[in-house]
């Protein structure tokens, strides 16, 4: 088993100096980097991260590929439909270098730390200048400074995926929310994940980096944190101390000020009675739970390597509504896992009727190269699997709408994100459930915690009124 190595403060310090080369390099020129990211939180975190070292580069950032001088495509490894789009849009930058060759072109994160997925851009987009894994993320300004000044691609992949980088500088894309990784890599191996082969095993970074960061972030007025980790309730098992993510969660919550905590994602055979308890005893952590079930069966389950029965889940789900009767709990779903009955299937859509989630984040089955389950005899037919699916989001809907319906009348503290994608003329935010919430008012209160009561629910949101 690979060692965690933690990156030293000398060669954190290198690589500011090579930022500060390439600064010099671009001095007056307004050169611009656009960052297009893919995946889950955790690569949204890690962007921000390729944000801020391109700032200390001298770059600014642009939302527009067309202006930008550097492009970077962040991705995602772990279902094929993330990772045909990031090479399609990786396809679509080739026009770009044609009009300006001195565009420089990379793609980092999970998809690229695949073998054959580097073999393939390396043959297939002549155009990308260069690529990294995800244990080369901090190596960022001495990647480019490389492709500046020297000739040819450059692709970095080396096999110690357990580092631990502090002191990155980060552009956070939002002022009053941010994520805060706690940990990362994950050690389970669920037969149809890639996660550890990309991100490699589990690792814990230090308590008082967190507790640093994000005390930083609740004095600089931040209104919601949210810890990352692949496992995030296996926080400091690696560590050598008793100390875990319920006493990382009680330290943090003595941070005074006006804030939620958040966290994912949770494996079930982690989340202890412990947590739920302190979860249930800190106003600050936010009463919804995101615990992917997966599966219904226990025998899809066991093939799945998730270590646990269904039985052990319910478990869990009825101790935290009896310590918390209203809280939200959210799941993942994967349908048409290699070998799935329909009775299989049917044990999942009673576990939906069962346990009444809030809400699920559901997906169709997609092989993963490298995996166990991608080999495994008996793959379920697509046409059978997108039927499956459907009859799966027509359970689901109904049980969403019903749990939105219990919110009319009621006012909701929501915190402000911004306009409706759909009606510019909404502001829209989540509430403590991190349900959507829809309602008018004005630009000032973007940012802002905010009293709306419930006029309307939808399956999907929630559509209210301000309330003075």
């Amino acid at each position: 088993m690979k060692q965690t190595k933690i990156i030293s403060k000398e060669e954190i310090a290198q690589q500011q100096a090579y930022a500060a080369q390439v600064k010099n390099r671009l001095q007056g020129k307004g050169m611009k980097a656009h960052i297009r990211t893919y995946g889950c939180q955790q690569n949204e975190a890690d962007s921000e991260r390729l944000g801020g070292m391109a700032l200390a580069m001298g770059y600014s950032l642009t939302d527009d590929a067309e202006q930008a001088d550097l492009i970077v495509v962040n991705t995602c490894a772990v279902r094929e439909h993330a990772e045909l789009k990031a090479l399609s849009i990786t396809g679509q930058f080739k026009h770009l270098k044609a009009k300006k060759p001195s565009l420089l072109i990379g793609v980092c994160g999970c998809m690229v730390s695949q073998e054959h997925r580097k073999e393939n851009i390396k043959h297939s987009y002549p155009y990308v200048d260069f690529l990294f894994g995800t244990s080369m993320l901090y190596r960022f300004p001495e990647i480019v400074l490389t492709a500046l000044c020297e000739e040819g691609r450059r692709f970095y992949l080396d096999d110690n995926t357990g580092n631990i980088a502090e002191e990155i500088p980060v552009h956070r894309e939002s002022d009053f929310k941010a994520w805060v990784s706690i940990m990362y890599g994950c050690n389970n191996y669920c037969t149809y994940c890639v996660v550890p082969f990309v991100r490699g095993r589990e690792r814990s970074r230090k308590k008082e980096d967190i507790l640093y960061e994000v005390n930083d972030l609740i004095q600089k007025g931040y209104k919601e944190i949210t810890l990352l980790g692949q496992n995030v309730n296996s926080y400091g098992k690696d560590l050598s101390s008793d100390y875990d993510f319920a006493d990382l969660l009680q330290e943090i919550c003595r941070i005074k000020g006006d804030y939620w905590i958040r966290f994912m994602t949770s494996h079930p055979k982690d989340a202890s009675f412990k947590l739920i308890d302190t979860i249930a005893a800190y106003p600050n952590i936010a009463k919804q739970f995101h615990l992917p079930l997966q599966s219904g069966s226990d025998a899809v389950l066991e093939k799945m390597n998730r270590k646990y029965a269904r039985s052990d889940y319910e478990k869990l789900v009825s101790y935290m509504r009896e310590k918390m009767p209203e809280i939200a709990i959210t799941s993942d779903i994967i349908v048409g896992f290699p070998g799935e009955s329909e009775q299989d299937f049917e044990d999942t859509l009673d576990a939906l009727k069962t346990i009444q989630y809030d809400n699920i984040f559901s997906f169709i089955y997609s092989p993963r190269a490298g995996t166990p389950a991608a080999v495994m005899q008996n793959q379920i037919p697509e046409e059978v699997k997108k039927e499956r699916f459907a009859r799966l989001l027509s359970v689901q809907s109904e049980i969403s709408k019903t749990k939105n319906e219990l919110y009319l009348g009621r006012v909701e503290r929501v915190l402000v994100e911004g306009h409706s994608k759909t009606d510019q003329s909404m502001l829209t935010g989540r509430n403590e459930k991190n349900r959507l919430v829809h309602f008018k008012g004005g630009d000032a209160l973007i940012g802002q915690f905010a009293s709306v009561k419930i006029t309307q629910a939808d399956t999907y949101a929630l559509i209210g009124e301000i309330y003075e």
